[in-house]
């Protein structure tokens, strides 16, 4: 059986859909599961009019108009008869959405999210699957929010794979084609929950894992895993074959191609791990596997944008210790910040951190009652994976260098 994963640039339009059904028609679609994002952009508007609903009402039927109408005219492409029933279906989904936001009470900004953003998965997927079945492709659609089940921390739900394994052992045949959504799950009050953005790949990981998978492809509108990011980096170059070992450091560096959490679960169970081309599904790609290296042996580049550099220093010249350490790690993970890089010594402490939930004015505040804070937003951490001389060099010219950490095989760099 094989998990395949298709983000939202691979169904970001008619087009891009019907070369979809290409990919499946070149490579096969038996004993295959689809696991399928929101379309192009949708997450981002969807958030938009999770935003809206919170600071600006009046902003918010034009927020959901502008998602509404950009599926209407990726349908009105795929099926000619407007009087379809996959036109109501939308309807009835988006009016769901809109149903829960008249009738929601929860202030929680997280609750809201997940109630919301997750219609972006649920609409691509039964588009998806209804277009399937219209030319031939025969699929059954599944709602995933059956089988992934998690706690209640929302928009980070943490899965439960007791029960996970359980639903998906029990309720999917995977002698068939199946669809579903990547990114969502349920808690145990079947409320709508989020695995984190980019959360598809882990939705495709957890199946394989559950399932049994020969494999897993995540499809990209990149040749596979490349040595840097193609947007910051001139001449990156395609990792044809690399270890589950050097992936899992690749993405907890924070490289984006593979989801950080989706790599554990298939290395437990050996599955292979493929990262190819939508629009060249016969190349090779990359490959993710057990004891395979790195090839070729170069070095790679990672960067992570819009960080923020806190330096912290006792006021009274005292060391900064175990105790210090633990409480500073306590507000960090009270104010959801995610930490990238530490380094101290015996008065001071500096930390690169992700304020990916806005929450640095909180802690700066709770921060300065202890120690003298300095910060520095809007910086970016480099870390070259295999470094040399060379590529230091490379990566270190025309920059003002804030913090900087090595170890045998990495480099890292805060820089403004």
């Amino acid at each position: 059986m094989r998990i395949y994963k298709f983000g939202g640039a691979s169904v970001k339009d008619a087009n891009s859909i019907k070369n979809l059904v290409n990919v499946l028609q070149v490579m096969g679609h038996e004993n295959t599961l689809l696991v399928v994002s929101a379309m192009g952009k949708t997450t981002n508007a969807m958030e938009d009019v999770v935003n809206s609903y919170f600071n600006n009402k009046e902003a918010l039927p034009l927020a959901f108009q502008e998602v509404i109408s950009y599926h209407n005219a990726i349908l009105k492409e795929l099926f000619d008869n407007p009087k379809h029933p996959i036109f109501e279906k939308i309807k009835s989904l988006f009016d769901e959405a809109k149903g829960f936001l008249a009738w929601n009470k929860s202030p929680k900004y997280g609750f809201v999210y997940d109630q919301v953003v997750g219609y972006g998965e649920l609409v691509s997927t039964t588009i998806l699957s209804t277009y399937f079945n219209e030319i031939g492709i025969v699929n059954t659609w599944l709602d995933i929010r059956d089988f992934i089940k998690t706690n209640d921390n929302y928009r980070d739900g943490q899965v439960n794979w007791e029960k996970t394994q359980e639903y998906v052992s029990q309720g999917i045949d995977g002698s068939k084609l199946n669809i579903t959504q990547g990114f969502l799950g349920s808690d145990d009050n079947n409320f709508t929950t989020t695995l984190g953005r980019e959360g598809s790949d882990y939705t495709a990981a957890i199946l394989a894992y559950c399932l049994n998978a020969h494999e897993v492809t995540i499809w990209k509108d990149v040749p596979g895993v490349l040595n840097a990011d193609p947007r910051y980096f001139e001449q990156a170059q395609l990792l044809h074959k690399i270890s589950y070992r050097e992936a899992i450091e690749l993405a907890f560096y924070g490289a984006s191609v593979i989801h950080p959490k989706t790599l554990q679960p298939l290395q437990r169970k050996e599955i292979p791990l493929h990262v190819k081309s939508f629009l060249n599904p016969r190349d090779k790609g990359t490959t993710v596997g057990k004891g395979v290296g790195m090839e070729p042996q170069v070095p790679c580049f990672i960067v992570k944008k819009n960080l923020v550099l806190i330096k912290l220093s006792s006021l009274d010249f005292s060391f900064i210790v175990e105790d210090n350490i633990s409480e500073l790690f306590k507000l960090f993970h009270e104010y959801k910040m995610k930490v990238d890089l530490i380094q101290n010594s015996a008065i001071s402490f500096s930390v690169c951190m992700d304020n990916r939930f806005d929450k640095l004015p909180e802690l700066l505040s709770q921060l300065q009652r202890k120690f003298k804070v300095a910060h520095h937003e809007g910086v970016s951490l480099y870390t070259i994976r295999h470094f040399n001389s060379e590529s230091l060099d490379s990566l270190q010219n025309g920059k003002v260098i804030l913090l900087e950490q090595r170890g045998r095989e990495t480099v890292q760099l805060v820089a403004k």
